[in-house]
């Protein structure tokens, strides 16, 4: 790849310079042609670098929050009028995140030379992900890049609300877990050898409970060490396990049949189905594309096979609504909303309605998971503590039964 410095007039016969890259000199002016530029002057100033390799050297993960506040401003920018190379120079500026920063200015710089919006994003993967970058690609094929900016700052809006309250719903186990093992180490190696010197300078009998728990206090107590580093292999081991498919398959499928947690994976799952499709189908994209693209934004596989037979049904010529009803997976009034949708030619209409309504869906779901695990800790903090308890006092009882005798 070459870089070219070029002299050129515009359509309003006003002098531009620059510089573009391409193969050629003869890309080069056809790059240009086709940005409306008549050129006077070209020079080949130098080779440069390819951008693959350069997008690959800065191709890392970015928050959420980031791109979110990111795509919200190039919107806004966007509807406000200004161009998009100028629009991408001012994020590039105001960017304090080094790695994004670089990324950006690379964009630019590809923008400039010629390049699409959704062929730069397409060299960041870990930044901008397929559903980005095909929404993108369908908003400059339909001229309405702005909207679909937009639409996608919208779309990374509610799913972040709806994974902060999922993650907050998890906060209070998190915490009450903590306390309890906590608890339950305080209480096996520190509490529990005082108890068991107490039993042996009486010379009571130790039942097989008390021995059991004083035997894995001893053993936190004398082998912590040991003890930690077989814990985070365990957890290192079962995370492995989870990267493999079909075990984390498996699990998923698991939780999806159960009661009261599969009713909540199926409402959040729904609700990031019904919306990506709707933003996806609203923004342009081909509904096979979009049914294909949104199967691989799902982590669920009972919904990510599901749509697959789906989208295989579409494409022999049939309907969204009936394979949709038919794969069982679907609430019934997500498929009355479809069926809608389809009829009236709303169909992204309804199904960003359907997808508002499984927000707050997601919202009295995780209130009634919260109020049923709560309980359930409580009891199981219980239980730990109070087989402990009673494994310390059976000794006693029956030294003061002996000395009463």
């Amino acid at each position: 790849m070459a870089k070219f410095k070029y002299k050129a007039i515009d359509a309003t016969g006003r002098q531009s310079t620059g510089t573009i890259e391409a193969s050629n000199e003869d890309v080069a002016r056809s790059q240009l042609a086709s940005r409306r530029l008549m050129v006077s002057s070209i020079e080949e100033t130098g080779l440069v670098k390819s951008s693959k390799k350069k997008g690959q050297a800065y191709n890392k993960k970015i928050t959420s929050v980031q791109l979110t506040v990111f795509t919200r401003q190039l919107a806004t920018l966007l509807q406000a009028g200004l161009p998009l190379l100028r629009a991408c120079q001012i994020l590039c500026e105001q960017e304090r995140d080094p790695n994004f920063k670089t990324a950006l200015t690379n964009i630019c710089d590809q923008i400039q030379s010629g390049n699409s919006l959704s062929d730069a994003f397409s060299q960041y993967p870990k930044m901008f992900d397929h559903l980005y970058v095909n929404m993108i690609k369908a908003g400059e094929a339909g001229g309405v890049l702005d909207t679909v900016l937009d639409r996608l700052a919208t779309f990374q809006e509610k799913a972040d609300k709806i994974k902060k309250k999922v993650k907050s719903a998890m906060v209070y186990p998190s915490v009450v877990v903590t306390v309890a093992f906590v608890i339950v180490y305080v209480l096996l190696t520190f509490v529990v050898p005082s108890f068991q010197s107490m039993i042996a300078s009486q010379g009571g009998q130790m039942p097989a409970l008390t021995d059991f728990v004083m035997s894995i206090g001893n053993i936190l107590r004398e082998h912590l060490i040991a003890t930690i580093i077989v814990i985070v292999a365990l957890i290192v081991l079962i995370r492995m396990a989870f990267k493999v498919k079909k075990v984390s398959d498996g699990f998923s499928r698991l939780l999806f049949h159960m009661p009261k947690i599969g009713s909540f994976l199926q409402i959040v799952a729904v609700s990031r189905f019904s919306r990506t499709f709707g933003t996806l189908m609203a923004s342009g994209v081909p509904i096979l594309q979009s049914m294909k693209i949104t199967t691989e934004t799902l982590s669920n596989p009972v919904l990510q096979d599901a749509l697959m037979k789906v989208h295989d049904r579409i494409r022999d010529g049939e309907t969204l609504y009936m394979p949709l009803e038919q794969s069982k997976v679907f609430p019934p009034m997500v498929c009355s909303m479809v069926q809608v949708g389809e009829e009236t030619g709303q169909l992204p209409e309804m199904l960003s309605r359907v997808a508002d309504n499984y927000d707050e869906e997601v919202d009295n779901a995780v209130g009634a998971l919260t109020s049923i695990i709560e309980p359930l800790l409580i009891v199981f903090l219980a239980a730990i503590v109070g087989t402990i308890v009673v494994a310390m006092f059976l000794p006693i009882i029956s030294v003061i039964q002996r000395m009463a005798g």
